[in-house]
């Protein structure tokens, strides 16, 4: 079991998503497609099969609840139901497969360090080494190539 959680992206925002097709404390518009690219969606965590799925695009903040300082970029999540990804699974096997970024915050969002990451030994490292800082309150995981958030890493409790 790992030691950690990974924090995708809750099931009542997708839900609220999906019904009002507005971007969560935004407002903006939601655009629907077909995936044209790989993803993943930020609430089940798997890869879209481009040319088949649909998505959904939309402004999300990453820290919203946590930071009044708001850091919002875009995220896809699936346009039909989907299983959100169990904190207690693992880092998500479809991901470790993408160039990611991991970057490790203290609370108070100030951002500890970065690392980018290539391969899944690579990856299991990082996040053993970023979460062995004292200080690290939060690990968020990031597309390297597209800079998007996927999910947050947090310590098991």
């Amino acid at each position: 079991m790992a030691e950690y959680r990974v924090i995708a992206l809750p099931l009542e925002t997708a839900q609220r998503v999906r019904r009002t097709r507005q971007s969560p404390g935004y407002g903006h518009p939601v655009h629907a497609e077909v995936a044209t690219g790989y993803g993943p969606c930020r609430l089940c965590l798997r890869d879209f099969e481009a040319g088949v799925d649909r998505r959904l695009l939309f402004t999300f903040d990453p820290f919203f609840g946590i930071d009044p300082f708001p850091l919002p970029g875009p995220v896809f999540i699936h346009e039909s139901d989907c299983v959100p990804y169990p904190p207690d699974g693992g880092f998500p096997s479809d991901l470790r497969a993408h160039r990611l970024t991991l970057t490790s915050y203290a609370r108070g969002r100030r951002p500890l360090a970065e690392e980018h990451v290539t391969d899944g030994p690579a990856l299991d490292a990082a996040i053993t080494r970023l979460l062995g800082e004292e200080n690290v309150d939060s690990i968020h995981v990031r597309d390297t190539d597209a800079g998007c958030y996927d999910f947050r890493i947090e310590r098991r409790t």
